[in-house]
């Protein structure tokens, strides 16, 4: 019997975006030592990834410089001690939150950057400051994707008008993102098909899958299913909270020879194991809970990171009053 489907064919549009680094420094506070960096680059190399991000672009006035790492901020000089003047096809990028960015300022013109995407994120309400931080990167020389964070607690028609204001804007890529990994395979199909009408096949559509119901992987595969040719991944999964889509799982389902799982075996055999140890993160019951009532999973890291992180009865009644 051939077991072969159709949606797992080679399909050369698909690129996928290694987030370990920037999604992982969310529970570190962008901590990372420089051979960590390095090792997880030189292995997004290795393997084929088109894209690895870097970190975020954030204000030093915002952001208490001596708590958080340089990956807070991506800093020029930063960036080049981990990969010189990144001699390689794999591109890099930034993400730039909308609010916690100094954008027309920090994001440097291209032609001074070791950088080449700018991903601008945002929340619904702040969608117009989000079109101006598009328009600056793109008028900067970068590839900008618009990641609008939280869409599974977007009311449609505002959604609807968010679409209408991103698909005319000069973003290369549209991305849904499921923040509190609280999205289902249908929810998944019907979100990447909006996203596509908006955009009239102008923009690619990417996806951005958290963990919380052990679905990241699950959802991504859905959404490549519906079109979504932008993947982001983050090696074991490594990411806030419950963490994302595992790169090890989707690597070797896409069945593109150009990609290799063999150097991401090593990563995470050289420096994953350990990291278990260090920093918490992945499925659990109160991520769980937290995907299951749609919230963000703040009090979820309270809980895991406290003497009663396995209360959880009273972790979910105090969801469930506060919610």
């Amino acid at each position: 019997m051939n077991m072969k489907a159709p949606w797992i064919t080679y399909r050369p549009e698909i690129k996928v975006m290694d987030c370990t680094v920037r999604d992982g420094g969310l529970i570190n506070d962008h901590c990372f030592e420089d051979g960590f960096v390095k090792a997880v680059y030189q292995t997004c190399i290795a393997a084929g990834i088109d894209y690895m991000e870097i970190g975020y672009c954030a204000s030093r006035k915002l952001f208490a410089t001596g708590k958080s790492g340089d990956w807070r901020f991506c800093e020029e000089d930063a960036i080049r001690r981990i990969v010189g003047e990144n001699d390689s096809p794999m591109k890099l990028s930034v993400m730039a939150d909308a609010g916690k960015c100094d954008w027309r300022n920090d994001i440097l013109p291209k032609k001074d950057s070791v950088i080449d995407v700018v991903r601008v994120a945002c929340y619904v309400h702040q969608i117009p400051e989000a079109a101006d931080m598009i328009k600056d990167a793109k008028d900067k020389g970068y590839e900008v994707s618009c990641n609008l964070m939280a869409v599974s607690t977007i009311p449609e028609p505002d959604l609807d008008q968010a679409l209408e204001v991103m698909a005319a804007s000069d973003a290369d890529v549209l991305c849904v993102v499921d923040s509190n990994g609280a999205l289902y395979a249908e929810q998944i199909e019907l979100l990447v098909k909006k996203y596509m009408a908006a955009v009239q096949c102008k923009k690619q559509i990417g996806i951005h899958a958290h963990n919380n119901l052990q679905l990241g992987f699950a959802n991504t595969i859905e959404a490549i299913i519906h079109g979504a040719n932008r993947l982001d991944a983050t090696m074991a999964g490594l990411g806030r909270g419950a963490g994302n889509c595992p790169m090890e799982l989707l690597l070797g389902f896409l069945r593109n020879p150009k990609f290799k799982i063999r150097p991401v075996l090593k990563l995470l055999q050289d420096h994953f194991v350990a990291l278990r140890g260090q920093m918490d993160w992945g499925p659990s019951v109160p991520y769980n809970l937290s995907g299951q009532l749609n919230q963000h999973p703040r009090m979820a890291i309270a809980a895991r990171s406290g003497p009663d992180k396995d209360k959880y009865v009273e972790f979910y009644d105090k969801c469930v009053s506060e919610g």
